[in-house]
């Protein structure tokens, strides 16, 4: 069964800017796109994984 993905903005993201990441939450994945292309690639990651990944984004 495939979930149906519900896809958010970052709240520091503006509607005026064209670069953009959207992230959908599932249970057991984040999905993480570009909103310029919402139908291309997409990286899936583990929620432990993704957690690392902002507490490094913060430090930077």
């Amino acid at each position: 069964m495939n979930p149906t993905l519900t896809w958010f903005k970052s709240s520091y993201s503006s509607n005026d800017g064209p670069e953009c990441v959207e992230v959908a939450i599932t249970p057991a994945t984040i999905h993480i796109r570009d909103s310029k292309n919402k139908q291309g690639a997409r990286l899936t990651v583990t929620g432990p994984t993704w957690t690392e990944f902002l507490t490094f984004a913060a430090r930077s």
